[in-house]
């Protein structure tokens, strides 16, 4: 049985970890308003450019082929980007990741496709590698407040893979914020880009099913101007076609960015969350032990009273 001296340490440590994870959670709470501005304010952008995507591709009547918009004849190989965070202490928001990542390359496997991995965070490169599947290339140093600069840059080396042949499809595998307490891994596919997820001119087209995937584009691109005759409403400098040699591969990095500010906000809104259970549970193990080390005073004091009442029965 731990002395009371023990136990005293015990109240002290506990406290200090108490106090450590307070702060913590306080310093999330603060950073986690920012994050939820940043993902409110890439909303319109976002909204923006897929809207003139749409518009552009409509008024060229084709889209352009450019090597990026190519479907190859079969999938082969399968890139699968896991975002993740630089540090822990934040429940389940990384490892849950990594479970759905290494879940997805299971069933890739039973299509008969290989998988590559690619990794946002510590801690994706470091539990992949622990698990042998070592990622081709890590993103770090950057998760908690991610920069459109590192989006452009794992874009551009997705985008490079893809047209050299190296990958056939990518993947983005990612907590989408919903709430703090709310964290919903969302897996998303970003190439290939296909013509009418294009024209629907939405981020989450690849929710909307696979077969809008397959459809071709010289048909939605007559769909759209038949349905909003865009070619009669915009006047474009320069030409349609080279417009969308700029906003397509742009589609895909604000794809990635909006990723990576989901991901930073359910990271620190996990790690809220996670610090406050934490502090919740350190104050019912204080007063727990408070109690014990009470305990064992109240029978100190009561063995001393009966060794001087011994003591006085024995004179």
């Amino acid at each position: 049985m731990a002395s009371q001296r023990d136990t005293a340490n015990r109240i002290g440590s506990v406290k200090n970890i108490q106090k450590i994870t307070s702060a913590m959670q306080m310093v999330a709470a603060a950073r986690l308003r920012k994050a939820e501005q940043r993902i409110a304010a890439l909303r319109p952008y976002a909204d923006t450019i897929s809207r003139m995507t749409s518009q552009a591709a409509a008024a060229a009547g084709h889209v352009p082929q450019l090597p990026i918009l190519n479907e190859h004849d079969s999938v082969d190989n399968v890139g699968l980007l896991l975002v993740t965070g630089d540090r822990g202490l934040a429940g389940s928001f990384n490892s849950q990741i990594i479970r759905a990542g290494i879940r997805a390359r299971g069933e890739i496997a039973d299509d008969g496709q290989s998988t590559t991995f690619y990794a946002v965070g510590r801690r994706g490169d470091s539990s992949l590698t622990f698990r042998n599947l070592a990622p081709k290339n890590s993103y770090i140093g950057f998760t908690d407040k991610p920069g459109y600069a590192d989006a452009r840059h794992i874009s551009e080396e997705l985008m490079a893979a893809y047209i050299d042949g190296e990958l056939d499809q990518v993947d983005i595998i990612y907590n989408s914020y919903v709430s703090p307490l709310t964290q919903v891994v969302t897996r998303q596919r970003i190439l290939p880009l296909q013509h009418a997820s294009i024209l629907e001119g939405g981020l989450d087209a690849d929710e909307e099913g696979h077969a809008a995937l397959q459809a071709g584009g010289d048909e939605g691109a007559g769909d759209a101007e038949a349905a909003g005759g865009s070619r009669a409403l915009w006047l474009y400098e320069p030409d349609p076609e080279e417009l969308l040699k700029r906003l397509i591969p742009d589609f895909v990095e604000i794809t990635v960015f909006r990723a990576l500010l989901e991901s930073a906000a359910s990271e620190l809104g996990a790690r809220m969350t996670a610090m406050r259970s934490a502090s919740d549970n350190a104050g019912e193990m204080i007063q727990n032990l408070t109690l014990e080390m009470n305990r064992q005073r109240q029978a100190a004091i009561t063995q001393e009273i009966l060794e001087v009442v011994g003591g006085a029965e024995g004179l």
